[in-house]
């Protein structure tokens, strides 16, 4: 039986790029075309990940997927042995996996307008005309806050960050259209090798704080739900929810088990890098909402500083990490997802739970490529 062809939207991305190395290491796909508008040389891309985009089976296309045209461009697939672009019969992708968006926090609405929902369906109306056996496409947990019961797939839609706000507005169209084998996932705060935007800028302050001799004091409480997955876990339960026609037109949470919260996540990092954690508190946390954005460029000042200086004593000269926190990372909301739909179909978590280890691995790996100063781990 011949391997499925897969497209995967947005490849050179944090979980794009997982993907692509998940299809290739076990062997998945008969062709991979990863299409991003950043090219893999300029990606940051570890060594494992730079080994997986070489393999014979990776294609790669730079496209930017809001202009309707390069989006069908990026779709093209012209066959194997076909002597120019004009030759040869089309084939069709079997599964079209979109990891693009604009998932960068303190943008304008019309920068999400178009690099999520404008970008989403250009693609989704792409793989409607490329006779797509399946489209899967990532959206985020971040629709409904609840302290605490763990929020279903049917819950009410209140998205408190942009990006949710118009993932929802994806997720309402993609079912509108027509003809389109449509399988929805949503994410909580998704972690791994690689990670710059998820839980890294939480490990780069903890080290900041390890450097300074000082408490890490965070906003809130220790009780808010920070929800998690691992990379792995998103890979692994794309590809598997493909198996089956149970999951057509499903939207699915994918969640560890590690039900986390801020005290959770922080004391891993307390341990990590031997530092104390305490918390303001609601009443003092609320006094911030007065005036968020000065609270947090506050905030921010008082980390980059720290981070340039230790890059400097490290020999860090050229780092895509950074320990900003953008203001909607820092609101009072639970990110609190149920993983039991998931399970229904037999998934099986790779990391059900997140630990001191598996955030050492993000570590190692941007120690390893100069990214993170090495003294900090130790």
């Amino acid at each position: 039986m011949s391997k499925p062809n897969v497209l995967v939207l947005g490849g050179c991305g944090f979980i794009g790029r997982h993907l692509v190395d998940h299809l290739v290491t076990n062997d998945l796909a008969g062709r991979i075309k990863v299409v991003d508008k950043t090219p893999p040389l300029m990606a940051w891309l570890n060594s494992r990940h730079t080994q997986a985009f070489a393999n014979e089976r990776v294609e790669f296309a730079s496209a930017n997927l809001i202009n309707p045209a390069s989006c069908q461009n990026a779709f093209r697939m012209v066959e194997e042995g076909a002597a120019d672009e004009g030759a040869g019969e089309e084939g069709c992708w079997d599964y079209v996996i979109n990891c693009a968006a604009e998932t960068k926090p303190g943008q304008t609405d019309p920068v999400y307008q178009e690099g999520i929902l404008k970008l989403s369906l250009n693609c989704a109306t792409e793989a409607v005309k490329h006779k797509a056996k399946r489209y899967v496409e990532l959206s985020t947990g971040s629709m409904c806050s609840d302290e605490k019961v763990p929020q279903k797939e049917d819950c009410p839609v209140e998205p408190w960050t942009m990006v949710g706000k118009y993932k929802a507005k994806v997720e309402q169209e993609l079912t509108a259209i027509k003809g389109l084998p449509y399988t929805i996932l949503r994410l909580p705060i998704c972690y791994g090798v690689g990670d710059r935007k998820g839980l890294t800028p939480r490990l780069i302050i903890a080290g900041i704080y390890k450097h300074l001799g000082e408490t890490m004091k965070l906003l809130w409480t220790g009780t808010m739900k920070m929800n998690v997955v691992h990379v792995d876990d998103v890979c692994g339960s794309i590809w598997e929810l493909l198996q089956t026609d149970r999951t057509l037109h499903e939207t699915i949470n994918v969640c560890d088990d590690s039900d986390a919260t801020q005290a959770l996540i922080s004391e891993l990092l307390a341990d990590m890098f031997g530092i104390k954690i305490d918390y303001w508190g609601v009443t003092m946390s609320n006094m911030t909402k007065l005036d968020m954005a000065g609270a947090i460029e506050e905030i921010n000042d008082r980390h980059l500083g720290p981070w340039a200086e230790l890059c400097q004593r490290d020999g860090v000269q050229n780092t895509p990490l950074t320990p900003y926190m953008d203001q909607e990372l820092l609101l009072h909301k639970h990110l609190h997802l149920s993983n039991e739909k998931l399970k229904s179909y037999g998934y099986e978590l790779r990391r059900p739970r997140i630990t001191r280890e598996l955030l050492e691995e993000i570590v190692q790996d941007f120690i390893e490529m100069n990214h993170f100063p090495r003294t900090l781990l130790g």
